[in-house]
């Protein structure tokens, strides 16, 4: 039985738990490589792993920095990112500072993010900014999505899954309609069903990031038997 490739190219397949196995990583890469997901997502030590792995595949090497906490100087996160896509990362996601932008430090913020978004592009990749929404009142989320854009990032993200809570369609469509329609809209954090990542791309996003991405594929398989 087929599943929806369209689909499986939403999906950045993720493992970013901190007591991850070799074996865990090499499954979820197998996986990544058997279904096409967009990425396989992952720490910053595991990008060689991966990129190996992945290599002559579609599947891309996506990487985190500054994260979860996002509370990490600048120099750090750049330095985070510019080893990672020596490594092999394709991609980038970020954790804005979150102190800051809460405290209303908006060029600190713009700074951060404007000098990781320079060295992921002269590396040839994307980068996202998480946000952290569970954090943020209306009014900072909005902020936080304008910062991002401004300083050049590729997406903004709703969570790093380790907060207190993760993506919501109402967040989605608030950070798409801050946007627009041209800049990427990743959700993640507590997407565990078909159902959930069709919600999340109905409220507008264009990137779903979750590890539960084999049983949401396979959901496919029985949408296409139903539909036939």
């Amino acid at each position: 039985m087929s599943f929806d490739r369209t689909i499986a190219r939403l999906i950045d397949h993720t493992i970013l738990k901190p007591e991850a196995l070799w074996e865990e990583v090499r499954a979820v890469c197998d996986e990544a490589l058997r279904y096409q997901f967009a990425s396989v997502c992952a720490n910053p030590f595991w990008v060689p792993f991966i990129a190996a792995a992945l290599r002559g595949s579609p599947v891309r090497v996506c990487t985190v920095a500054g994260f979860p906490l996002g509370a990490t100087s600048t120099a750090a996160k750049v330095a985070e990112t510019r080893a990672s896509l020596i490594a092999g990362a394709e991609e980038i996601d970020m954790v804005l500072n979150i102190g800051a932008l809460r405290g209303g430090e908006s060029a600190v913020v713009e700074t951060d993010i404007h000098a990781v978004a320079e060295v992921t592009h002269e590396g040839g990749a994307i980068l996202k900014v998480i946000i952290e929404t569970a954090l943020l009142t209306h009014e900072q989320k909005i902020l936080a999505c304008r910062l991002a854009q401004s300083a050049g990032a590729d997406f903004v993200k709703t969570s790093t899954g380790f907060s207190k809570a993760g993506a919501t369609a109402e967040d989605i469509a608030l950070m798409r309609a801050t946007v627009g329609p041209l800049m990427g809209v990743k959700a993640s954090g507590g997407i565990r069903t078909l159902e959930d990542l069709k919600t999340m791309v109905a409220a507008g996003a264009t990137r779903v990031g979750a590890s539960a991405s084999v049983r949401i594929i396979e959901a496919t398989m029985g949408d296409a038997a139903v539909a036939r």
